[in-house]
């Protein structure tokens, strides 16, 4: 009786599973802060997209991870056709055809020396910054070479103003117009991020609060996901997602165009530890917090227990 008149429902094929594709390993290895996923080599990488598909999930989210003498202050190897993520898209692509969707992360954080998602630089007062449009012109470079390599899908992740824009006019200017633009459009400057940082290896020195929203606002957050609408995007997202339901509640309410949320890598490190240490059940608190997401207003859900989850749906 439950299940003939729940509300909702969370299917297999509403959830995007990120993975991390790294440049000098012979085997995958485990990512401590986040058990249950690894720092990828191809064949791994391609073995693991190969389960995810075979359990029902049908959009990968890669991630590149290169080694620390290929960063650069302007991260370039994120464009360079033999860049570890390019790499990584390329081979999928030629592995799964579009029977895969590959979403590719837009963003050059994992690819500085600094950590930051764009070009530093000093404004006016001589205070160091990330320079918005220099920081743009490097974006749409990536975007073009993901295009190129194979990705379905481009996600600029950055909160650079018009980011959106630019990558559509990029890709449309050398025909890649089918290519699909995911913005992060609530991005927060959250603690939830952690243990991401150990799967990509940031560099990271600071913080990244003058570019990404205040997890105190949500208002910001609205007219950003407008402004992404208006400039092209084919899905805005809110990140994280379990602790700023309320904002994907609220975006889903205007847009026109798919809402997506990401059960970033804290919140799956917390569930883990807690089932681990047998203070919850592992599996039904996933479950059920996938479904609040989904119960938010999400269409799709960008999550470290997508293949697991999707497993249990089936």
């Amino acid at each position: 009786m439950r299940e003939l008149v729940a509300q909702t429902r969370v299917a297999p094929s509403d959830l995007i599973y990120p993975m991390f594709y790294a440049d000098g390993l012979t085997e995958k290895r485990e990512i401590s802060s986040m058990p249950g996923q690894y720092q990828h080599t191809l064949d791994s990488l391609k073995a693991a997209a190969h389960e995810a598909l075979a359990a029902g999930v049908r959009c990968v989210d890669l991630f590149g991870v290169p080694l620390d003498s290929d960063k650069d202050a302007t991260g370039s190897v994120a464009w360079a056709e033999d860049g570890v993520l390019n790499r990584g898209i390329r081979a999928l692509r030629e592995e799964f055809g579009d029977d895969l969707v590959i979403m590719a992360d837009t963003c050059l954080d994992e690819f500085t020396d600094h950590g930051h998602c764009g070009v530093l630089g000093e404004d006016k007062q001589g205070s160091q910054v990330v320079l918005n449009d220099a920081t743009l012109e490097c974006y749409t470079r990536m975007a073009v070479a993901q295009a190129r390599a194979g990705a379905h899908m481009v996600s600029p992740s950055g909160m650079m103003d018009g980011q959106v824009a630019a990558i559509r006019q990029a890709l449309d200017a050398e025909g890649y117009t089918g290519v699909s633009i995911m913005a992060y459009s609530a991005k927060y400057a959250s603690a939830f991020f952690g243990p991401f940082r150990e799967a990509v290896g940031s560099s990271l020195r600071g913080d990244r609060r003058t570019y990404q929203q205040d997890p105190a606002n949500q208002r910001e957050s609205l007219l950003e996901a407008e402004l992404d609408i208006a400039e092209g995007a084919d899905f805005v997202m809110v990140k994280p997602a379990m602790a700023y339901l309320d904002v994907v509640s609220e975006i889903a309410k205007f847009s026109p165009v798919p809402v997506a949320a990401y059960q970033v890598s804290g919140e799956y490190a917390m569930i883990q530890a807690a089932g681990r240490n047998g203070w919850v059940d592992s599996e039904a608190t996933m479950l059920e917090s996938l479904t609040s997401i989904k119960r938010a207003g999400a269409d799709q859900i960008l999550t470290y227990f997508a293949v697991d989850a999707a497993r249990i749906l089936r």
